[in-house]
């Protein structure tokens, strides 16, 4: 078993490098791929760059180039559900890609042809990130999960995703890296905590706590690895 741990910037995958301590450094498709072994278990580790393109390219290399059977994603986004506070982590349930518009030729919102507006997360991922959140006394929230190639900053902006797909957050990797993982049958997992409310203090407070918010996802991420192992 080889399992994929992708972040989108180099401080959503420090805390996990730090942990592992040791590891080999590969370079390919123009990216930095940390390889190591972790409890019997190959660990392929790397931040693919912010935005759809580059997180589709990092998990598509990770699973075709370095074999990976499993992909774990541990980030930091914005918050659109009122439940949801600076630090606090929702699982992906389902992910849609919210700037995905060609409703000109009657398709819905996210939906191309041949494609699907939302794709669903592992279930079992899930199940197991639920034990863990009980492990850890964490709470867990369960929801949809929207990507766009922009940073939302912007009220209006904002309402309207949440009101459209029914979204409790937002970020810029985790839709592409679902659809790259369903094509492939590769099982995923995408977690994030959160680090603003995607309105116009997300840029502040994203700076603010982007790394204490980071933090958090990757540790548990890291025991959901120690779960997978056993």
């Amino acid at each position: 078993m080889k399992i994929a741990i992708m972040g989108a910037m180099p401080e959503e995958i420090t805390p996990i490098l730090e942990r592992i301590g040791e590891y080999k450094t590969t370079k390919y498709a123009n990216n930095i791929y940390y390889e190591t072994s972790y409890k019997g278990c190959e660990l392929v580790i790397a931040y693919s760059k912010i935005g759809k393109v580059f997180s589709t390219l990092t998990a598509t290399s990770m699973i075709e180039h370095f074999g990976c059977t499993k992909l774990l994603f541990s980030g930091v986004a914005g918050g659109i559900n009122p439940s949801l506070k600076i630090g606090d982590l929702i699982v992906a349930k389902k992910l849609v890609q919210h700037d995905l518009d060609i409703t000109v030729f009657g398709h819905p919102m996210g939906f191309v042809p041949g494609g699907s507006v939302f794709i669903e997360s592992d279930k079992e991922f899930i199940d197991i990130a639920k034990d863990v959140a009980k492990e850890l006394g964490k709470t867990l929230q369960e929801g949809v999960i929207a990507t766009g190639d922009q940073f939302v900053h912007d009220s209006k902006v904002k309402d309207a995703i949440a009101t459209h797909f029914n979204a409790d957050a937002l970020e810029m990797e985790g839709a592409s890296v679902a659809v790259v993982c369903n094509a492939l049958n590769t099982p995923f997992f995408i977690l994030r905590a959160i680090s603003d409310t995607a309105d116009t203090d997300a840029s502040f407070s994203f700076d603010e706590f982007m790394e204490s918010s980071a933090i958090i996802s990757a540790e548990f991420v890291m025991k959901m690895v120690d779960k997978i192992i056993e």
